[in-house]
Parts: structure tokens; sequence; C-alpha cells
């Protein structure tokens, strides 16, 4: 697997991109000048030592390190020890609500981020477990399939953001289908679908939906986060609060009655995110009650450091860099590799 520790400093592609960009400038208007000398053929045969090609050859070795000190210091890392083992546990898919309401900020600092540092302290108490990740809104989708890599769960973690979803609403009977179809075809084995929302169900069917996952062997908690108090919905792209088509403040309030159904028809619990260690503790709980067998895991336990080798390809462009001259060199100028055929004509 490979993946980067620090890709933030990616971005520092953008500079040789630029820097690329001005290079190609500038040497369209130097063309443009030497044109006002006179002909570009008898330019060169002024200056024989002058060369075309040296510059810019040397131009993209400097770009190319410095590309590559960008990968550098972004830390390319490969998973070096690749183990597959057996693990008793269960498996678990999480369904996150990311509509827009879970921006209110009625428990800090928001809903959906209090969602996911839920999510993230869970991911930490699993040890022989799977999970998976699904986000839903107006519609429903699998961010991560069901894995017993915790890292690349923690990442697509955060990048969750109700940006990503077109389709606003709540579609909680979406989520709980869509896991249902998430899991393994392991028999003999606790399967958990943990809905985590504000409980505003938009499109209705969701008891029937934790009805079905319950005959089928799966049991679904929900985790309940916001106040029933209600809060107002912020607006990223005015900065203000969301409104309705009358101009008054859109408030959001969790529906708790609507967890507790959807929670007791899926034979799970319903679980109040209120104080995070307390809401762990209770889902632990729970969960712990659930079958475990062995399943197979394939894990990346070690990454392995690789910006030296990209240290090493950085040093020799630049050591090439220097070797070459941007005129040809005085010693060499008689040897020339390719004979010119010269044809006399002679007056007549």
């Amino acid at each position: 697997m490979f993946r980067f520790e620090d890709p933030i400093y990616l971005y520092g592609l953008v500079l040789v991109a630029i820097l690329a960009l001005v290079r190609f400038v500038t040497y369209r208007r130097q063309r443009s000048r030497l044109r006002r000398f006179g002909d570009p053929q008898l330019l060169r045969e002024l200056m024989p030592s002058v060369s075309r090609v040296r510059p810019a050859l040397k131009f993209w070795l400097l770009e190319a390190a410095l590309a590559l000190l960008f990968v550098m210091l972004a830390r390319p890392q490969f998973g070096t020890r690749i183990s597959h083992e057996k693990r008793s546990g269960i498996e678990t898919i999480i369904a996150m609500d990311i509509s827009n309401s879970m921006r209110a900020q009625d428990v800090e600092p928001s809903r959906l981020d209090r969602a996911k540092m839920m999510v993230e302290n869970l991911v930490d108490n699993f040890t022989n477990d799977k999970i998976g990740l699904i986000v839903f809104a107006g519609d429903a989708f699998v961010q991560l399939p069901i894995t017993s890599d915790y890292v690349s769960a923690k990442m697509f973690l955060g990048s969750i953001d109700p940006g990503m979803m077109q389709n606003q609403g709540t579609d909680i009977a979406a989520a709980i289908n869509m896991a249902t179809h998430s899991f393994t075809q392991m028999e003999n084995i606790g399967k958990a679908i943990i809905v985590i929302t504000d409980g505003e169900d938009h499109e209705g069917g969701a008891l029937e939906a934790a009805k079905a996952a319950r005959e089928r062997g799966m049991r679904v908690y929900v985790l309940g986060v916001g106040s029933t108090k209600g809060s107002p919905i912020p607006s990223p792209s005015t900065g203000d609060y969301m409104r309705d088509n009358s101009g008054n403040t859109v408030m959001s309030a969790l529906n708790e009655q609507m967890c507790m159904e959807v929670a007791q028809a899926g034979g799970g619990a319903y679980i109040h995110v209120e104080n995070n260690s307390n809401a762990q503790r209770q889902l632990d709980e729970e969960l712990d009650k659930l079958e475990k067998n062995e399943t197979d895991s394939t894990i990346y336990s070690d990454f392995d450091e690789q910006f030296q080798a990209v240290g090493i390809i950085i040093l020799l462009l630049l050591v090439i860099e220097v070797i070459i001259l941007e005129c040809q060199n005085p010693l060499l100028r008689r040897v020339s590799l390719f004979k010119r055929n010269v044809n006399v004509k002679n007056d007549e």
C-alpha cells in the first residue's frame, strides 16, 4: 500500500507548474527579440557556441528536481509488511449522517465533528474487528468498504463533509439498506450497523429498513447527536444561518423519538452522544454482546519511508545539471560525430 504521510506538501507542485509557464513566456519573448536582429539561421551561424538545447535541458532538470523535492517532503511510504491473520471479532458498518443539519453547533464544535470524534474513538478501540463506512444525506454511498485497515478508516473519516453530497435531505432507510449489503458473506459472526444522525428522517421507511436488517441477523444501533432544544444551521456559502423561503432561520433539533424507534426496530440500542466517553462505554458494552468469529484480515502493519530514494534521484539530477554547460565546450568544438557534406559548385 502506498501513501503520503504529509500530502499537504504536494501543493508545492503548483509552483513547479507556474515556473514552467514563466519559462515558456520568457522563451517566446526572447525569440521575438532575436528576430529583430536578423534572420534566425544567420544568427545561429554567427553564434556557433550558443546552444538552444542545453539551457532548456538544464531548466527541465531543475524543474524535475524541484518537483521531486516536494514529493520527498510529502514523505512517500510503502506498506512493507502485509500480514494475513485470523482474528476473532465482529463486523461493523458505520452509517454517518452528513446532511446540512449536521453542521449545527448545539454540541461543540459541531454535530458532524462530534460524530467524527466518536467514530475515531471507536476505531481506536477496535482490535480484531472489521469496519466499513457509509455516508448519507438524501442519498447514501459507501465511503470505505469493510476492512481491517484502521489507518485507512481514519483517513477516509477526515475527508467527510456535507459538501460532498449533492442531494441533501436525510434518508436513514437508504443508509441502512446499503449497510445490509456491505457486510461480508461470513456466517455466525456479529454484524452491527451503527447509524450516527440527528434523527431528521425526511424520506421515511427507516423502521422497515431496520426490521429487515434485524431479520437478516444484523443489529441496528443509533447514536443521536445534537440537542432536543434545536439549533440554527450555519451556511458555509453565506457565513450566516440557513433560511427557508420565507426568510426565517431554519432550526434543527435532535429527534430522539425517531432514533429510539429505529434502534428498537433493529434490535439494537439508542445512545445519546452528549459525553463521548459515556457514549463510547455504552456502545462498547452493546457491541461486546455480539457473537465473535474468526475473520481473515489483510493488514499493512509497517510503512517504510521512501524519501531517501527520491533524495538520491534529486541529487543525480542536480549533478547532471551542473555538468551540462549552457554553451558548447571550446575544447570539444572541433569534435563532430557526423561529417558535414559540402557541395561546391564551380562557375562555368
